[in-house]
């Protein structure tokens, strides 16, 4: 079994868990390596920056995750070469061979700086896949990930961001797992997560063939009538 190098970006605390901490839980549940890289700190948000960062550090260990910050500032993120090179320095740390990052139709700017520059950064890259954010204004997704046995898992990763479950109406578990249940449906499974591919390679390892037995022909002898 091949294992993956995961790669989730987010512009702030909690955007990765909303988006695809379903996914990234079945990725662990792989055996897969999972990278969450959080680009601002949510300087701007509900809750002190340092509680942000408590909170986001609680939710990666819940998922099983690496954490990484990109130091940048909530609301004031461009995709200029300093943010692209942001996303490529962990593109490389990682060696990430799959990328989520947010949809790039969004009403926040921030969203929609980081996805900019990631695909700038990810240019070489086979496999970048875009998540929906509740600020997400077109999403048309064509690829699905069964998240059914990992709901609960992504529920209990966001319930570590306090500040803004309690704060914000987008973070509400039953809001979550509707949107999961949703989604679930297009995918006709129970519940899943959903994404719009900016590029996505499928790697078929070629089928093994099974060598002949000696003397035995390839295909059955015919029967004279």
């Amino acid at each position: 079994m091949m294992l993956r190098s995961v790669l989730a970006i987010g512009a702030h605390p909690d955007d990765i868990e909303l988006g695809c901490g379903g996914t990234l839980a079945a990725h662990r549940a792989a055996g897969d390596a999972v990278t969450m890289l959080v680009v601002t700190g949510g300087q701007n948000g509900p809750g002190s920056t340092a509680g942000r960062r408590a909170e986001a550090e609680a939710a990666a260990r819940n998922l099983d995750c690496l954490l990484r910050w990109g130091h940048l500032v909530d609301c004031a993120v461009t995709a200029d070469a300093g943010t692209i090179a942001v996303i490529e320095k962990a593109i490389r740390d990682t060696e990430a061979d799959v990328i989520y990052v947010h949809a790039p139709d969004d009403s926040h700017q921030d969203h929609r700086a980081v996805t900019a520059a990631t695909l700038s950064a990810a240019r070489h890259n086979r496999r970048v896949l875009h998540y929906r954010s509740p600020s997400t204004t077109r999403f048309e997704p064509t690829v699905y990930v069964d998240i059914s046995a990992h709901l609960d898992r992504k529920i209990d990763a966001l319930s570590c961001h306090r500040s803004q479950v309690e704060n914000s109406a987008m973070v509400d578990p039953e809001v979550v797992a509707a949107s999961a249940r949703h989604f679930g449906a297009q995918a006709r499974v129970r519940y899943a997560e959903a994404f719009t591919p900016a590029r996505f390679v499928w790697d078929l390892a070629p089928v093994p063939q099974m060598p002949l037995l000696t003397g035995i022909p390839a295909y059955p002898a015919r029967v004279p009538a």
